[in-house]
């Protein structure tokens, strides 16, 4: 909590006082501190800060660019594109390209991701129960091709399609006794490439897709997945389905509730594919892939509060589970936590977010907790 209080009394000091001043360069003033309500598109360079207790503390470079493809009407949502290249302090690489684009009156969606990551990460196991004793060294590489369309069927009703290709890396060293090369319960511990293909729907009754206040979207695809070049002979699919639904209790006061489910299917269960719990986004606090299994079940409410244009601060409470097949209401873990908000664009409801999650205090273990800072809201 003192690393999230000195960075809000941080961010508070620049903004307060740096917009106040004219000696800041106008480019710099135009991209952090000056509320544009024209519609026009907004370039931000950002030094990219952020934290998780898979990745620790991560820095390096981003890019947004954000915009409206009719500036006319103010229905349409805001586009973007978002790169970035980050190295982390657990040894960890990024390099992300990100599209989001809103035709005019929303009437199609796209989407877009071209990444690369080595990503060295601790393994403990299958299950909902793994123990830290059980931590195993992995280092990954991963590489993603994805994109999805929607077409939009009324006013709230959206089809369309994800496709991609992603592969997993994973060195082997035979002389080195692995978690993922020996445990019988870890199936392709060498990694592999999938192409996938799906339909998605989408029902979007949202009044922002950046800051929403008030409204509902249930979001849901299916990845039909086939194993290529040595990995040929795997063939399963990939179901997620997240319903985020929004209240304005006050002027100020937003109450915000999120429930996701995930499922791996198919006969195989390649490890890397498995659902996985914890991120900056649901059951914060969770070391993301300490519990992972074919099924996945999380749901949170967040409170949010606008303290001004510039800040706000949030509470949240969640819970959630991984499991193989059969769920059960006792093995639901807990998750809670706070956090403010730092919008840097304030027309558009683009906000960086700094938050602290706690979840559950294993038996002979500290409590599970983590630091986030992130771009964007939760949810």
């Amino acid at each position: 909590m003192k690393k999230l209080f000195i960075l809000f009394i941080f961010l508070f000091s620049i903004q307060s006082v740096f917009a106040q001043l004219n000696f800041l360069p106008k480019f710099i003033r135009q991209m952090y501190f000056k509320k544009d309500s024209s519609l026009k598109p907004s370039f931000v360079l950002l030094p990219a800060l952020s934290s998780a207790p898979e990745t620790g503390v991560e820095f390096g470079g981003a890019a947004l660019l954000s915009f409206y493809t009719d500036t006319i009407g103010h229905n349409t949502r805001v586009s973007s594109l978002f790169g970035y290249s980050t190295i982390t302090t657990k040894g960890q690489a990024k390099l992300s390209l990100n599209a989001n684009y809103w035709t005019p009156q929303n009437k199609f969606h796209y989407t877009g991701v071209i990444s690369y990551y080595n990503y060295p990460f601790n393994f403990y196991g299958i299950g909902n129960n793994t123990r830290l004793s059980a931590l195993d060294h992995v280092a990954e590489k991963r590489y993603k091709l994805g994109i999805t369309g929607e077409k939009r069927f009324g006013d709230y009703f959206y089809l369309g399609y994800v496709a991609g290709v992603i592969k997993y890396f994973y060195k082997y060293d035979p002389n080195l006794k692995s978690t993922i090369n020996s445990d019988p319960e870890v199936e392709d511990g060498h990694g592999g490439a999938n192409v996938y293909i799906g339909p998605s729907f989408t029902f979007d009754t949202r009044n922002n897709n950046t800051y929403t206040t008030k409204g509902m979207i249930i979001s849901s695809y299916y990845n039909i997945m086939h194993g290529v070049y040595a990995n040929n002979s795997y063939a399963g699919g990939f179901f997620n389905i997240e319903y985020s639904q929004f209240f304005l209790l006050a002027r100020k006061l937003v109450l915000g509730v999120d429930i996701q489910e995930q499922s791996l299917t198919g006969s195989r269960s390649p490890f890397f594919l498995l659902p996985q719990m914890g991120s900056d986004e649901m059951m914060r606090g969770y070391y993301q892939g300490r519990y992972r299994d074919r099924n996945y079940i999380a749901g949170q409410t967040e409170l949010r509060y606008r303290v001004d244009n510039r800040f706000g601060i949030v509470g949240f409470v969640g819970t959630g589970e991984v499991f193989h097949s059969t769920f059960s209401t006792a093995q639901l873990k807990p998750n809670y936590g706070g956090g403010v908000r730092y919008f840097f664009d304030v027309e558009k409801g683009l906000a960086i977010r700094l938050d602290y999650g706690v979840g559950q205090k294993p038996q002979g273990e500290k409590r599970e907790s983590g630091f986030y800072i992130a771009l964007g809201q939760s949810f």
